[in-house]
């Protein structure tokens, strides 16, 4: 805690929390993947939250942080894609008979 409370202003208050096990096993998780400890990740969290930038609520899709990052699949990718094509036309074809 920063500053007294006598004399001066509180810039940090500590408080308790009743976080869920798992939610509370994956947020110490992702601060150590971050390379930061669990506070420095709740801080930054609640900023994020409370900033005006982002509506209350809203979260994009847990697909959306995967999208366009497929570089290291790409192989695969064109793969799949091939196949999925091949299939279709096949599928047409057998359609159009």
């Amino acid at each position: 805690m920063h500053g007294t409370h006598k004399y001066g202003f509180l810039l940090s208050m500590k408080t308790t929390l009743e976080i869920p096990d798992p939610l509370f096993r994956k947020a110490k998780a992702t601060a150590a993947q971050h390379g930061v400890t669990l506070r420095e990740f709740v801080n930054d969290a609640l900023r994020e939250k409370l900033s005006g930038d982002s509506k209350v609520g809203a979260r994009e899709p847990a697909w959306m942080k995967f999208f366009g990052s497929g570089k290291p699949f790409a192989a695969s990718i064109r793969e799949i894609d091939r196949a999925v094509e091949e299939e279709f036309e096949r599928i047409e074809d057998e359609d159009r008979k």
